[in-house]
């Protein structure tokens, strides 16, 4: 029976993945996406009780454009480094719960990157705060390992972080923060944590064809991978937001 199921990707592709990277595939009963190697997928058919339906791609004509606006970030920098891990990012006790009303965002944001080791002197969220003074985290490789949990880009965009650039991430945190739309997980060219250290004043720009990040602090400016398809997905404020947006899904009344 098992061999009759639909296949998904286990994770969607990150911007710098190249056409030919194939996916290990995993059974799902009830979703199939139908791509090739972009993140946003040319039509979503869904099956549950023996009944079906397909939801085409909305085509860039119908509502607007599907290419990224110029998206720009500038704040307080806050960095790490490798193999930050999604307990790092929210222990587990700190994550019993999904928030679905502000108090409880607060909650969660408060708790953001708490999980981080003794050594790390200088806290993301400051004691009795709900929110953080750096809107830009810059870390190293394997950023969001771990946990498939959705708490993780939740808790960093609930506590005020608008993006990430790290040097590689973990798949499910990258296509997490796709799907939350929480926070931009943006990839460095090179080595950016080692040349950048918290409290540093950065700006980010981005645009379709790729990014730029300018540190103030030291003068020096690094190039960001393009981020693709997930781009206009993350603007709109993640995918329901998105499908909503170009037509794929009813608008809420």
């Amino acid at each position: 029976m098992a061999s009759s199921l639909p296949t998904l990707p286990r994770a969607l592709p990150s911007s710098s993945s190249k056409p030919s990277s194939p996916f290990v595939p995993f059974p799902s009963p009830f979703l199939k996406l139908n791509v090739s190697t972009s993140l946003i997928p040319s039509s979503i058919s869904l099956a549950s009780r023996g009944t079906s339906f397909i939801i085409p791609r909305a085509t860039a004509s119908s509502e607007g454009s599907e290419t990224l606006a110029k998206t720009t970030f500038h704040g307080l920098c806050y960095v790490l480094k490798d193999n930050i891990d999604t307990d790092q990012i929210i222990p587990a006790d700190k994550a019993c719960i999904f928030p679905s009303n502000q108090q409880e965002r607060d909650e969660i944001g408060s708790n953001a990157l708490s999980g981080l080791p003794g050594s790390h002197k200088t806290r993301f969220v400051e004691p009795g705060e709900i929110k953080s003074k750096y809107s830009i985290i810059i870390a190293g490789e394997n950023f969001g390992c771990g946990s498939s949990r959705e708490h993780a880009p939740v808790c960093l965009g609930a506590a005020g972080a608008k993006a990430v650039v790290a040097q590689t991430y973990a798949r499910i945190f990258f296509r997490n923060s796709v799907a939350t739309g929480e926070v931009f997980p943006l990839e460095s060219e090179v080595r950016v944590c080692d040349e950048c250290k918290t409290g540093d004043t950065v700006t980010i720009e981005l645009r379709d064809s790729g990014g730029l990040l300018t540190n103030h602090s030291t003068g020096k400016k690094y190039k960001l991978k393009a981020i693709g398809d997930a781009g206009p997905v993350i603007d709109a404020g993640g995918i329901f937001a998105y499908a909503r947006k170009m037509g794929m899904i009813p608008s809420v009344a």
